[in-house]
């Protein structure tokens, strides 16, 4: 069957984003979501309104679908089960998403595959060693719901005051070299392809920077491409999943986190890759070929358009100074709301000699205030 209608649940800037190549593809996508201001909602043929875990909508946007496909993974699996059971087709599959929503459950998955990854305990369990890293084992992102704890005091408040136990679990502090990422797609007939890998450059736990391809070693580089490898299939999943990990001082690679759906640390992808995520996204869920995942230049930096303030602004003055630096390409996700931390646009910068950190500096000296 020829799929032409995906239905997304999720209507936020990476359901927006899958646009121009769904337009390009002949594909149409349907967008459950909560606002009606959500960036995907202007690009949508068609649109249901209701929470990301409603499965009554879901079965609606099943009705006006052929597959549907996950922008978040806020969703309520053990309700959508039925709708899979009685023959909706979801790409990636729900089994696939099963091990990974729960962060402490996603450790666990990891565990018993062998894959190389932080230390890590439940509550009450104290058994690792100060500093360790506190984290929601449901509904984090963007840096919410991660804290690095120093001591036992400062974790016992933590948990009196803020998480119950059994919403959090615990995790070794890893005194990485650099932090990377990689975006791994796995086709409907198992062929899994694998993008550049990636350094990431996180402040206050949300990503800042994006730098393609890494500066890592060959060694390095086939390690990563294997763990997304044996991840995918292992899983037996279908589309793009985001995968983070840290790399130690002395050379190991460790996994920090999998997203199961499209990525921020992605988006260069959409200016220096032959095909981006999303297209690959949507080639894997609607059973097409994937692209070929190579640069089409030399390397880029991307670099992510924070809220610094609370505010209604589209910030067009500092968009188009951004747009004027060369090579640039500004992305902006149309939010009516500006807050600290939110993620309202992006640039992607083609290099050919520059520096990629002096590039970053110039673009984030033009978009945040500047101190007197």
């Amino acid at each position: 069957m020829q799929i032409k209608r995906v239905g997304v649940i999720g209507g936020g800037q990476l359901a927006w984003m899958m646009a121009i190549p769904a337009q390009a593809m002949g594909i149409e996508l349907v967008i459950q979501t909560p606002n009606s201001d959500d960036p995907a909602v202007v690009i949508a043929s068609d649109t249901i309104f209701a929470a990301i875990d409603d499965a009554d909508a879901t079965k609606e946007l099943a009705r006006r679908s052929d597959v549907i496909t996950f922008e978040n993974e806020f969703v309520d699996l053990a309700a959508l089960f039925p709708l899979a059971e009685s023959g909706v087709c979801f790409r990636p599959r729900l089994e696939a998403l099963s091990p990974l929503l729960d962060k402490y459950h996603q450790r666990c998955y990891l565990e018993k595959l062998g894959i190389p990854q932080p230390k890590f305990t439940l509550p009450p369990d104290t058994c690792l060693k100060f500093p360790i890293v506190l984290k929601t084992r449901r509904h984090g992102y963007d840096g919410q719901g991660t804290f690095i704890i120093k001591d036992l005091a400062t974790l016992e408040q933590k948990l009196d005051t803020s998480h119950k136990s059994s919403e959090v679990l615990l995790e070794e502090f890893i005194p990485f070299e650099r932090e990377l990422a990689v975006i791994v797609v796995r086709s409907v007939n198992g062929d899994v392809v694998t993008f550049p890998i990636v350094e990431t450059q996180q402040e206050d736990q949300v990503c800042r920077r994006v730098i393609a391809p890494a500066d890592i070693s060959a060694s390095v580089a086939q390690e990563v491409e294997a763990i997304a490898s044996k991840l995918m299939t292992s899983l037996q999943a279908v589309g793009v999943f985001g995968i983070e990990l840290f790399l130690t001082r002395d050379q190991h690679v460790l996994v920090n986190e999998i997203a199961p759906r499209t990525h921020n640390s992605g988006h260069f992808t959409i200016d220096a890759c032959a095909t981006s995520q999303f297209e690959q996204h949507l080639r894997a869920v609607c059973d097409l070929p994937l692209g070929h995942a190579g640069l089409t230049c030399s390397s880029a930096v991307m670099v992510n358009l924070l809220g610094y303030e609370h505010a209604q602004d589209d910030y067009i003055e500092k968009r188009s100074q951004i747009s004027e630096v060369p090579h640039a390409r500004v992305h902006w996700y149309g939010k009516q709301e500006s807050r600290p931390g939110r993620k309202l646009g992006h640039v992607t910068v083609l290099l050919d000699e520059r520096n990629p950190q002096a590039i970053a500096h110039q673009i984030e000296s033009l978009w945040y205030p500047q101190p007197h």
